[in-house]
């Protein structure tokens, strides 16, 4: 008995072992010829193999089954193979050449859907891979990947900022989502922070005017962050990260089908910073404390003949505060216990609407309220802006014209409690501005390589009377793979000091407009080249600019006349912003892919003769990642980093003890990802490598910080502070000399899930 138990045991082991020994293997070929490095994986097992030179594969000890398998090569469309595994098994897989990389769809440039390649406005894109790289809780910070582009912080106690493109400070820049200009004036200080990563599908950034497009606000270039689509969404997709410095980032995305015709797409961020940190022990966090929650909803209708129409939604709350380490929230506005305290509360509704007629024609709106409720030290700012766009576009082909003509109006409801809306008779009084524009853009096809595009905008403020804006784009295309862009156009910005300018707040400086500023006028120009290469299964993407802009009554900032004020008032001169910009994509054929970029940028004022450097701009800036994923180990590895040349600081006296000008520095990031686990990611890293602080070579940072209501500096007669035994450098409480994060080395762990 005990034999033929054995027997049966041992032929039913033999009949599994038999079962988990199927052989799939093959070649993977291209137009015929043996395709090497091309990459397998099998999707259920997360089992992966490679081709070796002559094209062939193989997976081992497989059992009956049916499978699915991913096969992927460069510079070929990837290719999806169900499977059904009886016996072992021969499969020879053809993959087909895909050099359309270039040609995906981009928006930004011309207000259109058209292939990146067809666009006359440089484009560059940048997609959420793109940003895992680094990880990060908000765009804001993601943005420090993309060369050309930076993030300022304005305030080392409360850490807001704004976004620099090719030196232009921030409200140059204009901020879309989903090609809804709603990012601006007050959002542009607080609101890039709450925008949840995991619904990004890519950035859109156009380095360059757009102002005959999109408006005078976008005189230096735009960003245009694409929401992924409600249909293409993961069912549930879930980011969880937290590093040493106790910060904590979760972000949930879920999509429903509610209606046969109905998709919505939902998505929420919340960030938690609460960990005090005085690791430069002058009594200030180093970091401000966060408590963030932003909820985005996005629709999607079906209509008939595939007509658009989409809504959005998302709502914003932001508790943030930095200061004296025993600030309490009783400390608030007072003068005993210093903090910067901010209340953020917005909402925005957004949506675009295909009308149900032959021509294709789209009616765009978008609504937003910010309310905010400051304190900085005893200095309080409440303020409310209120922004109603709405805007219909009608898409024509003529023959060789492509046309967009538009209509759109702009109503802003803006009111604080500063003097930027005190009357005359020093009443407080709202500011209301009415914008309506019209703008035509004629896209011409002068010849199959070359393309014209002609545009010019047409707006009424009604605070300061007609704004005109014309627009110039040439392309030629020398080949498929070679480029040659030149744009050039006009802008015109009306300034609000108080929502752009975080450091007229900050601090104990007395602000102080020294005359009716006029609105800044701007002439652009930018000259773009690419050329892509493909040579041995390797691809290089070389993509280079030169840029131009010359402004007319530049709006300064004057931090160094008088210690204790900030006076703004326009240049006596002109300012210029020059320079060029590059960046080169590698990918190498054993799954090496580097990223890197490099801008040197001249950024200057001239008044009288004399010429100086912008405070805060960097002379020359470089960016890098560097990717490789082990298909073995199935661990990914990303090194990411950028460097920054030198910046004029403001400095509040020649006795200033602090370094006038920043040290070259540079903030470096490596991650390990790994993709072992069927719809899970795991990754972990480090931040900032070499520990750069912006404490390094200087004294201090934050000026007077024992002292944050000059209680005890003493001024002369023009307000300037003099030299005490107390105060042996004529200093006033002062932290606006602010040039990168106070954040040091630290380690970061997260889990990233998608279920489609």
């Amino acid at each position: 008995m005990r034999f033929i138990l054995f027997f049966v045991g041992f032929m039913l082991i033999g009949l599994l072992v038999n079962a988990q020994d199927l052989v799939l293997k093959g070649s993977v070929l291209s137009q015929g010829i043996a395709l090497p490095k091309a990459n397998l994986r099998l999707v259920e097992l997360q089992r992966y193999t490679q081709t070796d030179s002559a094209g062939s594969y193989g997976f081992v000890a497989l059992a009956k089954g049916k499978y699915q398998m991913k096969v992927s090569a460069l510079g070929h469309r990837t290719q999806v193979i169900q499977l059904e595994l009886t016996g072992d098994t021969v499969l020879n897989i053809e993959l087909l050449e895909d050099k359309q990389e270039l040609k995906e769809v981009v928006i930004t440039g011309t207000q259109k859907e058209v292939n990146r390649l067809e666009s006359p406005v440089p484009v560059e894109v940048y997609s959420a891979k793109f940003f895992q790289k680094n990880p990060t809780p908000s765009i804001f910070d993601a943005l420090q990947n993309i060369n050309g582009v930076r993030p300022q912080l304005n305030c080392n106690i409360c850490n807001t900022g704004d976004i620099h493109i090719n030196g232009l400070e921030g409200p140059y820049t204009m901020v879309m989502i989903d090609g809804m200009p709603i990012v601006s004036s007050l959002s542009t200080v607080y609101g890039l922070s709450g925008i949840p990563n995991a619904l990004i599908e890519r950035v859109e950034v156009v380095k360059g005017p757009a102002s005959s497009l999109y408006g005078s606000e976008a005189v230096g270039g735009l960003i245009n962050i694409i929401t992924k689509e409600v249909t293409k969404a993961p069912t549930l997709s879930l980011d969880w990260m937290s590093t040493s410095y106790l910060e904590h980032n979760f972000d949930l995305g879920y999509k429903a089908k509610i209606h046969p015709k109905v998709d919505v797409l939902l998505g929420v961020n919340y960030f938690k910073y609460g960990n005090k940190v005085d690791d430069n022990l002058d009594n200030f966090t180093d970091v401000t404390l966060q408590d963030r929650i932003s909820i985005f909803q996005k629709w999607n209708f079906r209509r008939n003949k595939n007509r658009l129409f989409k809504l959005a939604g998302r709502f914003l709350y932001e508790d943030r505060w930095g200061g004296e380490m025993n600030w309490t929230k009783a400390n608030r506005g007072g003068d005993e216990v210093y903090g910067e305290s901010i209340y953020t509360k917005r909402w925005e509704l957004l949506g675009n609407y295909q009308l149900p007629i032959r021509e294709r024609m789209f009616f765009a709106f978008s609504l937003t309220n910010h309310q905010q409720d400051s304190r900085y030290g005893t200095t309080s700012y409440i303020a409310q802006q209120n922004i109603s766009f709405a805007q219909l576009t009608w898409d024509k082909k003529l023959r060789n014209h492509d046309l967009l003509l538009g209509a759109a109006f702009r109503y802003t409801f803006y009111d604080d409690n500063t003097p930027a809306t005190m009357s005359l008779n020093q009443i407080n009084a709202t500011e209301n501005t009415y914008l309506p524009s019209i703008f035509l853009q004629d896209e011409i096809k002068l010849a199959q390589k070359h393309a014209l595009l002609l545009g010019m905008r047409y707006d009424y403020n009604s605070n300061h009377g007609n704004i005109v804006t014309p627009r110039f784009a040439y392309k030629v295309n020398f080949d498929e793979n070679s480029i040659l862009r030149l744009n050039a156009g006009t802008g015109f910005r009306v300034v609000n000091i108080f929502t752009e300018d975080h450091a007229a707040l900050t601090g104990a400086r007395e602000v102080v407009i020294a005359s009716a500023l006029k609105p800044e006028k701007t002439y652009n120009a930018n000259l773009n080249f690419l050329k892509r290469i493909y040579a041995g299964g390797h691809t290089f993407t070389l993509d280079v600019s030169a840029f131009y802009t010359h402004f007319n009554n530049r709006i300064v900032a004057d931090y160094e006349t008088n210690s204790n004020q900030i006076r703004y008032d326009n240049l006596k001169g002109y300012a210029v912003s020059k320079g060029l910009t590059g960046n080169l994509d590698v990918i190498l054929d054993f799954g090496l892919k580097i990223n890197t970029g490099v801008t040197l940028q001249d950024v200057a004022l001239v008044e009288n003769g004399l010429k100086s450097q912008q405070i805060l701009t960097e002379k020359w800036m470089g960016t890098w990642s560097v990717s490789y994923l082990i298909n073995q180990l199935n661990l990914g590895i990303d090194y990411t980093g950028n460097i920054y040349g030198p910046m004029r600081l403001p400095l509040l006296n020649d006795l200033d003890p602090r370094q006038p000008y920043s040290p070259v520095w540079s903030l470096q990031n490596i991650q390990f990802t790994y993709r072992g686990f069927k719809n899970l990611e795991v990754y972990a890293g480090v931040k900032n490598l070499l520990n750069f602080k912006p404490t390094r070579n200087n004294p201090f940072i934050i000026a007077r910080a024992n002292d944050p209501f000059d209680k005890q500096v003493q001024f002369d007669n023009n307000g300037n502070a003099i030299t005490t035994p107390s105060n042996p450098y004529g200093l006033t409480f002062d932290p606006s000399y602010v040039y990168a994060p106070n954040q040091g080395v630290r380690a970061f762990f997260g889990l990233r899930y998608n279920l489609r």
